[in-house]
């Protein structure tokens, strides 16, 4: 039987620790690859809209079928990386017990061209995630030929959100958030529906003794251009994954661990028969993401010294940017005003001294920016540059 303790023990020693960059493409998974196809069946599906090949692999022998996918958007790699840990893991008696039960498709990295470039988008400057219906692109014409060869039992949608996102109206933040996508615009609550959050509340019981109150859920509303709202009105129970900011965890190596948590406790539930559509209503326990953080706050700034009584807080969310040398982050004043109501992933308290940057006579929104001067006191306002 299936373990968090027993599984997080050994995360480690099972961790494919060669792929240790935000910045993931096929150059860094090609060669884990080429090792798997000893075990699995690896094979290449198609090519991208630049001619990157797109690849998937193929685990277990059982006659109930999910279909995971992974880097639909080029720059959310954190559950790609969470793939290739299940893969060791999947090599190990103790662990691949289930593969008579089930088999699982993977592609895990859908969009190599927005990989390779660090994009959400395709080459094509198209969301994968927008192009359900009209399959305008090469990968999306992947996906769904994979979809209606394999046809899944349920499907598995990876993606990466923002560090903005709070678990509910509450200062912690979402590390992890799931949806269960909506069929229609009155977002009934079908059977289809029902198994894939009765999948997540599953998932959510395991993750809350790890991560109290940072669960979140997206949310409902439906879209019939994406990807999960279309696979889910076909009647295939569809989850969508996404993985969060972990506090100081900038380079999410632990929302990582928790991912490959969440994956391989859903796939538990499948084989071993526990979606209980009874269970469904307990999705809605789950808090609904809200939007309350920025990732540094600087309270109570005096930004004009000729207006000694009039206070401030500044606003920061770090830019993602590829570099020559990898992934930097570059500090950027998203709001300069009241920011009561929300928190900072790091907070700086000016306590009503003088905020100000040699380089700006003025502060305002949308300058990038590496530190702030708080009476003549430098505050960095990054400190892990650059993640390669």
């Amino acid at each position: 039987m299936f373990s968090s303790t027993n599984f997080l023990s050994q995360y480690d020693s099972l961790k494919a620790t060669s792929l240790k960059s935000r910045v993931l493409s096929n150059s860094d998974i090609e060669p884990l690859l080429s090792l798997l196809s000893d075990t699995f069946d690896v094979s290449t599906l198609g090519h991208s809209e630049i001619g990157l090949p797109i690849h998937g692999v193929k685990i277990g022998s059982g006659p109930k079928r999910i279909l995971l996918w992974s880097q639909m958007h080029g720059n959310e790699s954190t559950t790609t990386k969470a793939l290739f840990d299940l893969f060791n893991y999947l090599k190990l008696e103790d662990f691949n017990a289930f593969l008579g039960t089930c088999t699982l498709f993977i592609i895990p990295i859908l969009n190599p061209d927005g990989a390779k470039a660090y994009t959400r988008l395709n080459a094509n400057k198209v969301d994968l995630n927008r192009d359900a219906i009209n399959r305008s692109q090469k990968e999306s014409i992947i996906l769904r030929s994979v979809f209606n060869e394999f046809k899944p039992h349920y499907c598995f949608n990876l993606h990466g959100q923002r560090t903005i996102f709070s678990a509910g109206k509450s200062n912690n933040s979402s590390v992890i958030s799931f949806l269960s996508p909506s069929e229609d615009a009155e977002r009934t609550v079908t059977i289809t529906r029902k198994k894939s959050m009765s999948i997540i509340h599953s998932m959510n019981g395991v993750l809350q003794i790890y991560l109290p109150n940072q669960i979140g859920r997206y949310d409902d509303g439906f879209n019939a251009n994406c990807v999960g709202d279309q696979f889910q009105t076909l009647g295939v129970p569809t989850v969508l994954f996404e993985a969060g900011h972990y506090p100081g965890d900038y380079s999410r190596e632990e929302t990582r661990k928790y991912i490959a948590l969440s994956i391989f406790t859903a796939i538990e539930c499948i084989a071993y028969n526990k979606v209980d559509e009874d269970t469904s209503s307990l999705y809605f326990d789950i808090p609904e993401n809200d939007t309350l953080f920025n990732d540094v706050i600087i309270r109570n700034a005096l930004l004009d010294p000729s207006n000694p009584n009039d206070f401030c807080d500044i606003g920061i969310q770090h830019k993602e940017v590829l570099g020559p040398n990898g992934l930097l982050f570059k500090p950027t004043i998203d709001f300069i005003g009241d920011l009561s109501k929300k928190h900072g992933h790091m907070e700086i308290n000016a306590n009503f001294k003088a905020v100000s940057h040699p380089d700006f006579s003025v502060l305002s929104e949308n300058y990038e920016i590496d530190f702030l001067l708080v009476e003549f006191v430098k505050k960095a306002l990054f400190i892990e540059n650059n993640l390669t």
